[in-house]
């Protein structure tokens, strides 16, 4: 029989947190040694190193969750998944663009959603050697140190897509950040600090968002569509439109931004 236990935010992010720190070790030892890669829809890449760590995830915590669901970009989508309640939402690397060309800005990411919101989530950089972790209404940490986003600085350190940075009409001055190959790591820097603020282009999808937004929900901040709005994860379409992730006035006035841009394409 499936097991029927009632597992706690801490049984399950105990179980997650373990589980992408191995997860990272097994994608770190195909760092630099130039993995097989294949192109998926003929444009982005996908190495033996992302299947290897997909594999090892999908067996360890569907064995130990048999009933949840499963959501993650190198598996294929099985929709019987929405039947669960919860749902483990894996992304074995994000940032594999990065991974392949030997630069550390990359994870694993895995997330447990229930009724389309992230319960936990993980982030491992094991080539950077930090750890995100964060519980919904149990707050977030980095390598164990709480997490707090900051105050945005003047003028405003801002990542994302040049062409929706130029496309924004803010109320402050801004810099833009340098290119960031990972989306979830990107997400990160806001809940630490390290950028005030990011936009998010149109087709991110949950494996991309849903442990890096608790982390940044519970640092403080928040990530939304044009609507105001955060994501729903877990739903029969993974993908999700144009976002903004930050905090404070500064979020509120990217969200116009976003809604401005919105309904000049439409």
């Amino acid at each position: 029989m499936p097991e029927t236990r009632e597992f706690t935010p801490a049984d399950d992010l105990a179980l997650i947190k373990d589980a992408a720190r191995e997860a990272g070790r097994i994608a770190l030892s195909f760092f630099g040694k130039s993995p097989e890669v294949w192109m998926k829809g003929g444009t982005s890449p996908v190495s033996e190193a992302d299947y290897a760590v997909d594999r090892y995830l999908r067996e360890i915590l569907t064995a130990a969750r048999p009933t949840y669901g499963w959501l993650s970009e190198e598996t294929t989508d099985e929709l019987e998944r929405r039947a669960a309640r919860r749902t483990f939402v894996v992304d074995p690397i994000d940032g594999t663009r990065a991974f392949l060309d030997g630069q550390p800005t990359w994870c694993v990411s895995v997330a447990i959603v229930e009724e389309g919101r992230p319960l936990t989530g993980v982030l491992d950089c094991p080539a950077k050697q930090e750890l995100f972790v964060a519980t919904l209404r149990g707050g977030a940490t980095k390598n164990g140190r709480p997490l707090q986003v900051n105050p945005p600085r003047e003028p405003a350190l801002i990542a994302g897509p040049k062409a929706m940075l130029a496309s924004a009409s803010l109320d402050r001055r801004v810099n833009r950040a340098p290119y960031i190959p990972s989306l979830a790591y990107r997400v990160a820097m806001v809940a630490e600090g390290a950028l005030d603020a990011t936009f998010i282009k149109p087709n991110s999808h949950d494996w991309d968002l849903a442990a890096a937004e608790l982390i940044l929900t519970e640092a403080g901040g928040r990530l939304f569509g044009p609507t105001g709005n955060p994501p729903v994860y877990a739903s029969a379409d993974p993908s999700h439109g144009a976002l903004v992730a930050g905090s404070g006035p500064l979020l509120r006035s990217m969200v116009g931004a976003l809604a401005a841009m919105s309904a000049s394409t439409v």
